[in-house]
């Protein structure tokens, strides 16, 4: 019994290291997605929201149809634009799967989250092409914190305190004299307005979810994880959260924008 429980806790526990922090980092981007938009309705109405939509929701689309091919899963449909009908949906993806094959399963988790992955490739991307400077200032903070081995309160600190310093470079006067910065933050906003996930994402994320804990919970039965060194699974929390915090940052930032022009507005 006490191998069973055990088993189970290490398993979730095993989980939680490679999903919880993608699925912490999407709860809190629904919640600035959320309020952002409201707060643009309030200004502007859904005009505000269209603007930010025909740049920001193809690519939510886009991220969604890329990981569908890279699991196998079948497209049917995809739109990547429209007039938000009935139930305010702007775009979709619609596909099938072999519910057979575990790693099409599997997949769904993938596939739901795709967007914030899609989102943030687009942002560094823009940033590399139109603020060259502060993208490499953000690939030396992001190989630096790769080569931390372990994790304490003063290793955290630095990594909080590199990323501190990366948003003080991205939004210094001197890039805010260049027209190409205003633009990329123009389209960092759009894009980071619809880079959280709808509740059919979710769902769908959640059928592979399940899976994916059943296939950890099948490699720990079989004893396979004790070759899975303590310092990858770190050097994978640490090279994600370097990834995820860069939509962090400019999603808050989409959210004090809103939360600003409803308070000049109202």
């Amino acid at each position: 019994m006490n191998f069973l429980l055990d088993l189970i806790v290490k398993t979730s526990v095993d989980t939680l290291y490679l999903t919880g922090m993608i699925v912490f980092v999407g709860l809190i981007l629904g919640f600035l997605r959320d309020n952002s938009m409201r707060n643009f309705q309030r200004s502007f109405g859904w005009k505000a929201v269209s603007i930010t939509a025909v740049i920001g929701v193809p690519i939510h689309e886009m991220s969604h149809a890329i990981f569908c091919f890279l699991f196998g899963h079948k497209i049917n449909k995809i739109v990547l634009i429209q007039k938000r009908d009935e139930n305010g949906v702007l775009g979709y993806v619609s596909h099938a799967y072999n519910p057979n094959s575990v790693y099409q399963q599997a997949g769904n988790f993938f596939i739901g989250i795709a967007p914030i992955f899609g989102g943030i490739s687009a942002i560094i991307a823009l940033m590399h092409i139109m603020i060259p400077k502060t993208y490499n200032k953000f690939i030396t903070i992001y190989m630096s914190n790769l080569n931390i081995t372990k994790i304490n309160h003063v290793e955290i600190k630095v990594i909080l305190n590199s990323y501190v310093d990366l948003i003080k470079i991205i939004f210094s006067m001197k890039n805010f004299e260049s027209l190409y910065f205003i633009l990329f933050l123009f389209l960092a906003i759009c894009i980071s307005s619809h880079i959280s996930l709808s509740s059919a994402d979710i769902k769908g994320a959640s059928k592979g979810l399940i899976i994916i804990f059943l296939l950890i919970l099948l490699v720990n039965v079989l004893g396979f994880s004790r070759f899975v060194m303590p310092e990858s699974i770190l050097k994978y929390n640490i090279m994600l959260i370097g990834f995820l915090i860069v939509a962090l940052i400019f999603s808050s930032i989409t959210y004090l924008v809103s939360l600003l022009l409803s308070l000049i507005r109202n």
